[in-house]
């Protein structure tokens, strides 16, 4: 997206960090507390959900003044693009001291790391020139450096052969956990848009496994989840194997964080011989997240 320069203020830079844990730190309210304003400032509460007309609100605390920035979700493309505004509450309720639009992209920086491009786009000229000269370019500066760090931080100690997707889903633990863990339920929803899983045995419990193939784009892809660790409505793990070979390729764990009337469902896998930027090749990021927003699907049919 090309900037105005009548209302639009705008940068780019190299975050040391892949996407997926760019994304995360924009959109856990977890993580951006530790970030968002610049430091010794602070956020004292925050509230997102990363889809369109989500909530996107954080109350910052800057120099001993409580200031409280209500806003929405405009557009959420998992690790590729987000866009919030301070024009609307949630339920689309317009805000007469609206101040600014951003537009968040994120691609794959050359060399490694993320490419960010930010533009901020103002209500009114004017606007954008009072912006400016609060100190925008330093201001968000400081906060995108303090997102490196935060995004750096979460890698751990093999972060080219891990890839982390995060959803709120809009359902209590109970039900999410009931959606992974049903043997009737599982195989109806996991997988990317527009594949599906025909199941040959399951059994969903420390040690069982889950033996399928999974089916779309005109192939067949056998699969086996090994269950290790199960921690009831909290965290499972399984070993992942499949393809031609059914050899490990991965090892996931995934846990179920209440967060206000929902679950923050989250996804670690990480790959035992594949560069984790070789796997987003094939989109294995995207279709994380293709896969969690099935899941949500599923459980608020429960």
């Amino acid at each position: 997206m090309t900037p105005n320069p009548d209302t639009d203020l705008s940068f780019t830079r190299t975050i040391p960090a892949s996407r997926d844990l760019v994304w995360a730190c924009w959109t856990d309210p977890a993580l951006i507390k530790g970030w968002f304003v610049p430091h010794p400032n602070t956020i004292e509460e925050a509230e997102i959900d990363a889809r369109p007309g989500g909530a996107f609100r954080v109350v910052m605390n800057v120099e001993g003044q409580r200031i409280d920035r209500p806003g929405v979700v405009l557009e959420a493309l998992p690790a590729r693009r987000l866009v919030w505004t301070d024009s609307y509450d949630v339920g689309w309720v317009p805000r007469p001291e609206a101040f600014v639009t951003a537009i968040l992209d994120f691609s794959d920086a050359e060399g490694g790391g993320t490419r960010y491009d930010v533009i901020v786009r103002h209500v009114s000229p004017e606007v954008k020139r009072k912006h400016e000269e609060m100190g925008f370019f330093e201001g968000w500066g400081t906060v995108s450096d303090q997102l490196g760090v935060a995004a750096a931080a979460l890698a751990g100690p093999r972060p080219e052969h891990e890839i982390r997707s995060s959803r709120l889903v809009h359902v209590p633990p109970a039900l999410a956990w009931k959606a992974w863990t049903d043997p009737a339920l599982l195989p109806k929803w996991f997988g990317p848009d527009g594949f599906h899983c025909e199941t040959e045995s399951i059994d969903i419990r420390p040690g069982g496994h889950w033996r399928f193939t999974m089916v779309g784009a005109g192939q067949r892809f056998p699969n086996l989840h090994e269950f290790g660790e199960m921690e009831q409505e909290k965290r499972l793990t399984y070993r992942l194997s499949g393809f031609d070979d059914m050899r490990h390729h991965a090892d996931v764990v995934v846990t179920f964080t209440p967060e206000g009337a929902g679950t923050r469902v989250s996804m670690h896998m990480t790959f035992v011989d594949m560069p984790a930027a070789a796997a987003m090749e094939f989109g294995a990021l995207e279709k994380g997240y293709e896969t969690l927003a099935k899941l949500e699907a599923t459980a608020r049919t429960l």
